[in-house]
């Protein structure tokens, strides 16, 4: 039998391992596999200077280094590591499951490769995923440790690898002190290639369609969603308002005597946090639950306390609460923390309307949390639709919305869901041009919001989609609308 297709331990040394992706991930996991005494052959899809420049210092440690071909398993392959965005209808995928190749992703293999700290623990992990506020709940969370002393890393799909956190310290990795516990982002990608991981506690903040074009079904994306509660050993954190979660966490198969504990906006009930008074209220990790509930702080200490970003805030709050930090810890993280760029960011006020930079908003999901946020809307919207539908956002809000400005390849989703659920809406459609274009587009978007918005209105750019069909990023299209708006306010002010 295949060493790394049973859940035990492995042994690298001499085992033929192929990498896909010479990249981030994808270097990381060939440096740590080098150092192991793995034989390694990194491939990637790209054969130019930019990809053979990024593999060359591979090369330099052992691997072998495939370029222009990711689709052919190579021969006498024993364990198949793939990046997160490789897809599971890849060639090279279907070519190692015929053979009978287990396939690991980053995360798997960073829980394969973990090491004893001093005392002979392991770094627990706190998983956090869900469809939306992601990163933030993890920034929190790392807010909240830091407060308690501890020594943590914010890792995953948010820019710092899972394997680069776990291996510091340790042969192939990054010089430095080992993290005493790790707050981990993982995307329905990377949950998809892991099978063993045991975190300490998980949270699924929410559940909506994204992805689909990636794991073919909503049924697939939800259920690798799922993953992150399997062999959850203390607390398994759901949203009591997202029935999808609350099925997850129910058919779940945990360690005996993990807890399922819910967050609401509302009172909390046993076993849950919540929100009474405008105070953030613990009944889950307090001794006395039944009568009583632990204050970690209020509803004015999360910026921006915005609905779903108090949501966050529990959650958060949730998975510290269940590796044993104190109250005033969540408190003082939650008053320390501050949000990344392009989270329902204000950016400026023209006329008596606030302009708002939500372009992480790339899916439906987010942008209805988003506009739900604010009594008047004139919404900026469109671009990769990533297989999703906006039916229900619209529906939901088409009250709120004073008009739509629609821009991107594939605008006229969102403008066939304006016209069939929100007809009485005005919607100005500006094409969908390339990058060469982004600029001067975003620009009339913001002319034209001007002419629908009335003072105390918000203009928001919370797009609903993806950005790569007219920028290289969700950031740059933010970056670009907070420069357009801020070149309208001088404008105006001149």
């Amino acid at each position: 039998m295949n060493q790394f297709a049973a859940s035990g331990p492995v042994e690298f040394d001499g085992a033929v391992v192929t990498v896909v992706g010479a990249r981030v991930v994808g270097l990381s996991a060939s440096a740590a596999l080098l150092a192991r005494g793995a034989r390694v052959t990194l491939i990637d899809r790209y054969d130019d200077a930019a990809t053979a420049g990024r593999a060359a210092g591979a090369a330099a440690q052992g691997a072998v280094v495939r370029l222009g071909d990711d689709a052919t398993l190579p021969e006498g392959t024993e364990l198949l590591v793939v990046t997160p965005g490789l897809p599971p209808s890849a060639p090279i995928v279907a070519a190692a499951r015929a053979a009978g190749v287990p396939i690991w992703g980053d995360a798997e293999l960073a829980w394969r490769l973990r090491a004893p700290l001093a005392d002979g623990s392991y770094a627990p992990w706190l998983v956090v995923t869900g469809t939306n506020g992601k990163s933030t709940t993890v920034r929190m969370a790392e807010a909240m440790l830091k407060q308690a002393g501890k020594g943590v890393a914010a890792c995953g799909n948010i820019g710092y690898p899972v394997l680069d956190a776990v291996l510091r310290g340790q042969a192939g990795g990054e010089a430095g002190e080992p993290f005493e516990v790790l707050v981990i982002e993982l995307s329905s990608y990377q949950l998809y290639w892991s099978s063993t991981l045991s975190p300490l506690a998980s949270a699924v903040l929410n559940i909506a369609p994204d992805h689909i074009d990636w794991h073919g079904s909503y049924a697939d994306y939800v259920a690798a969603k799922g993953r992150a509660y399997e062999n959850c050993q203390v607390a398994a954190v759901y949203n009591a308002a997202d029935l999808e979660t609350v099925r997850l966490v129910e058919e779940a198969d945990v360690v005996e005597g993990c807890r399922a504990i819910g967050f609401t906006l509302g009172a909390p009930g046993l076993s849950m946090l919540g929100v009474v008074d405008g105070i953030l209220a613990d009944r889950a990790f307090i001794a006395d639950r039944r009568t009583n509930a632990a204050e970690l702080g209020t509803v004015y200490d999360v910026e921006p306390n915005a609905p779903h970003n108090i949501a966050n805030a529990l959650a958060a709050a949730a998975l510290v609460r269940a590796y044993g930090v104190e109250p005033a810890a969540v408190r003082d993280g939650l008053r320390e923390f501050r949000p990344e760029p392009h989270r329902i960011a204000w950016v400026a006020t023209i006329d008596g309307v606030d302009f708002v930079d939500d372009s992480k908003a790339t899916n439906p999901h987010a942008a209805s949390a988003s506009i739900g946020a604010y009594d008047h809307v004139v919404w900026l919207a469109g671009g990769l639709a990533k297989g999703a539908d906006f039916d229900d956002l619209v529906e939901r809000h088409a009250k709120r919305l004073r008009g739509a400005v629609l821009f991107g390849a594939e605008r006229h989703l969102v403008a066939e869901a304006l016209r069939r659920r929100a007809p009485e809406v005005p919607v100005v459609d500006l094409g969908g041009p390339g990058p060469e274009q982004a600029a001067e587009v975003i620009a009339e978007a913001i002319a034209a919001a001007r002419t629908m918005a009335v003072s105390g209105d918000t203009v928001l750019l919370a797009p609903a989609c993806a950005s790569m069909d007219m920028f290289t990023s969700y950031g740059q299209r933010g970056d670009v609308f907070a420069e357009a708006v801020k070149a309208a306010k001088a404008e105006a002010t001149d």
